[in-house]
């Protein structure tokens, strides 16, 4: 007889790419989690380093983990999606390989969701971190969402979100599936969460539970350049419009959402007062993209 495979009610992503230096010190942190029915998904984006040796041999000491290699780079975003597509759990979350989570704050966050159904994300308090570990500062997110109209919430989101730790939170796997989760942009985890504001409350954890890691090669250090192609390296264009894509797939996460159309009408307000108070950089963005296409047109011609 074969027996059902069991289904974890929570499922982890861990995305790595090139992180031998930190990724054993995360997983440790995750398999030392007092709450233990979840799965632990690896997705080595084609690493170059020792990822690999180290991903397959924590698979193999724990049935838990499920070690994944892919073939070429797909970019963050894709793999971040990777992890999630290959997810079974009732709820899910990201947890980045060079950070940290306390033993507890997974059955926090998994008591949160359980008794609040209006909940879509639980997050716990975050501390930063720097290379050896040590804790450099506490860091308010500010992203206890609570408000009843999403408009309000998506609002709230835009205004008050800095370095986007909620992303690590834990999340109904159900209501990611309706968002569009990641995008290959710089920032699309900004968007993202927005989107998620839209759908239900968010809930801030009041422990320090969560390390956010800030070392030489994290993504916070890293110029626009380096940073669309960490989210995307076969998409990047010449010319690209940050606030202009921004603002577009913000306003596609309104005209998508199951809003009334009062609510899609307010999130759109706010957009466009949004638009105006960053005038300044639309404008700016929109003249060096003619610049850019005025001189790249003058090269053409000269050859």
């Amino acid at each position: 007889m074969i027996l059902p495979r069991h289904v974890p009610r929570v499922s982890i992503g861990v995305p790595v790419y090139n992180g031998e230096r930190y990724l054993g010190e995360a997983l440790d942190s995750l398999l030392g989690q007092s709450f233990e029915d979840f799965e632990l998904i690896i997705c080595d984006n084609a690493s170059t380093d020792r990822t690999g040796d180290i991903g397959r041999s924590y698979a193999s000491k724990d049935h838990r983990i499920c070690y994944v290699r892919n073939e070429t780079n797909l970019g963050l975003a894709r793999n971040y999606g990777r992890t999630f597509e290959l997810s079974s759990g009732e709820y899910f979350g990201w947890h980045a390989a060079d950070d940290l989570s306390a033993a507890g704050s997974l059955a926090r966050c998994v008591a949160v969701l359980d008794r609040q159904p209006a909940v879509v994300l639980a997050y716990p308090k975050t501390q930063l971190i720097d290379e050896a570990g040590r804790i450099t500062s506490d860091y308010d997110d500010g992203l206890h969402l609570q408000a009843a109209r999403p408009s309000e919430r998506f609002q709230q989101l835009l205004e008050r979100v800095g370095y986007v730790n909620a992303l690590y939170g834990l999340m109904r796997s159900a209501v990611m599936r309706r968002t569009r989760l990641l995008k290959g942009f710089p920032g699309a985890d900004i968007v993202f969460l927005a989107e998620l504001s839209l759908y239900g409350t968010f809930w801030e954890i009041p422990e320090f539970l969560f390390y956010r890691r800030f070392h030489s090669e994290a993504s916070s250090n890293m110029d626009r350049t380096r940073l669309r192609a960490l989210w995307s390296p076969n998409g990047n264009r010449r010319i690209y419009l940050h606030e202009w894509k921004h603002l577009l797939e913000l306003v596609r996460a309104v005209a998508r959402a199951p809003l009334n159309t009062m609510e899609k009408v307010r999130a759109g307000r706010f957009l466009a007062r949004r638009a105006i108070w960053r005038r300044t950089e639309l404008v700016r963005e929109l003249a060096a993209a003619v610049r850019e296409l005025a001189t790249g047109g003058a090269r053409q011609e000269r050859r």
